[in-house]
């Protein structure tokens, strides 16, 4: 474990996360429910969000907060930049020409900036070939979820042990390859097929705030990200300053 990481904090509130192409706060909600304050950034509309939000560039944004030294009201970063085109999965929240568009790789520029503030981040990256260090890789069976969503998180200025990978207990329902298995798990993204409802989605990623398939298919589920942010704060010193 690296050693703690200084941040400035008002005594008795909660440490400040940054969460950068936060689509509908699926990674937002685990770590408010971990103990922080969190402030989200899209490039999109979510009014389904459910703490702060601004509309924005998420790398413009975070480049102004580096200029202007307000990065420092944060302690940390959690960022999902959109995957590679040939990702198998759908793309990310931040691709300009909207949901199932093309889009540039943004890991690269994304960690760049990160590298600057100085401050512990995670980049978050589903299954594929995304261009991330594979730090650390969370399945939902090992929440005990109903879905796998397998995904993998470059942890930047820390680090967090290893969980065991559990045996899955089966099959994720629906049709691969036009044979049709049942099984306990249900596919979160898409459509038809035998992939989940909008209600099965919800309930499989415990996500209850929204509605909209396409944030839903986005979304990683809470139990990850809250896994992360309980190890995080372990990893941050406040420096106590006056409010």
């Amino acid at each position: 474990m690296t050693q703690p990481v200084p941040i400035r904090r008002v005594p008795g509130h909660r440490p400040r996360l940054l969460d950068l192409f936060c689509c509908a706060g699926g990674a937002a909600m685990g770590y408010h429910r971990a103990g922080f304050e969190v402030t989200g950034v899209d490039i999109a509309d979510r009014p389904n969000y459910p703490f702060t939000f601004h509309r924005a560039d998420a790398l413009e944004y975070l480049a102004a907060l580096i200029a202007s030294g307000e990065i420092e009201q944060y302690a940390a970063v959690h960022t999902s930049p959109p995957c590679q085109d040939k990702c198998a999965l759908t793309v990310g929240t931040n691709a300009s020409q909207g949901w199932g568009g093309t889009h540039e790789d943004l890991v690269a520029p994304t960690r760049e900036l990160l590298d600057q503030t100085g401050l512990p981040y995670v980049i978050e990256q589903p299954n594929g070939k995304a261009r991330i260090r594979k730090d650390l890789s969370l399945c939902g069976e090992m929440f005990g979820l109903g879905v796998l969503r397998h995904r993998n998180f470059e942890l930047g200025r820390w680090t967090i042990e290893r969980p065991a990978h559990p045996k899955h207990r089966g099959y994720v329902r629906g049709y691969r390859h036009g044979v049709y298995r049942d099984g306990p798990y249900v596919a979160a993204y898409g459509s038809g097929g035998g992939k989940a409802t909008i209600h099965e989605m919800q309930h499989a990623m415990g996500i209850t705030w929204t509605d909209i398939r396409e944030e839903l298919t986005e979304a990683i589920p809470p139990a990850f990200s809250e896994h992360i942010g309980h190890a995080l704060l372990t990893t941050i010193r406040p420096v106590e300053v006056a409010a």
